[in-house]
């Protein structure tokens, strides 16, 4: 397994996280805060604080990733911009890591969930909204992350009879979607924001598929072109 760092400013909270080996067995270590406005200050301590605790150094990593978006422009920028710096000067390749995907994974972990449609409040009367199948700690995407109003969110084709669970601050939307979308949400967790713990899992496994780019390649992903809400292929 990879040692890894990734960070996370997508939305009102900040973390970090580092994927390390240690005793036989993978280890993540994670800080976590809601601090909106307060990311730029809070990253780097984050990172400071992990590494110390890990008693090892940037260039040791074998990776770095953010969370790409979708989320706050400016918290994406915030992230890609620490997550690149870093890259550039340690030398290592980065991965951009998607906050949606990473919510799925968040919620597979702590509530066992299998299908899971995370969505995150875009401003403006839209949505940031995708849908995984999750199974044993691995996700599949059944529809391309996307953004759209609340009065258009549908459920993904061919699975409009799956217990759905939805999760992240998207769903404070509730009474604003389609009664076919609410029939087919068995529960909602609103308090579920995008975390690094999760996306350092998820960049470990980008990591092993080869996906690790440099550093100026890696681009935020913020979706406000991209309208269409299509079965993943």
């Amino acid at each position: 397994m990879p040692t890894l760092l990734a960070l996370d400013a997508s939305s009102n909270a900040c973390s970090a996280a580092l994927m390390i080996h240690c005793d036989g067995r993978d280890e993540v270590l994670s800080r976590f805060a809601l601090a909106p406005r307060e990311h730029t200050r809070r990253l780097m301590p984050m990172v400071d604080e992990l590494l110390a605790e890990a008693g090892i150094e940037l260039c040791q990593l074998d990776a770095l990733a953010y969370g790409r978006g979708p989320g706050s422009f400016t918290g994406l920028r915030i992230a890609a911009g620490v997550a690149q710096g870093l890259a550039f000067g340690a030398d290592k390749p980065l991965l951009g890591v998607s906050t949606l995907a990473a919510l799925a994974l968040a919620a597979h972990r702590r509530y066992h969930l299998r299908y899971v449609m995370p969505a995150l409040d875009a401003r403006m009367g839209e949505l940031y909204v995708g849908a995984y199948r999750c199974r044993d700690g691995e996700l599949e995407s059944l529809a391309e992350d996307a953004v759209l109003p609340p009065e258009r969110l549908i459920l993904p084709k061919g699975y409009e009879d799956t217990d759905w669970v939805g999760v992240g601050s998207g769903w404070a939307l509730w009474e604003s979607m389609p009664a076919t979308v609410q029939a087919g949400i068995s529960q909602c967790f609103n308090e579920l924001a995008p975390a690094a713990e999760d996306m350092v899992r998820l960049a470990t496994r980008q990591f092993a598929a080869g996906e690790g780019r440099q550093p100026h390649l890696v681009q935020p992903v913020y979706l406000r072109d991209q309208v269409a809400w299509q079965k993943g292929r």
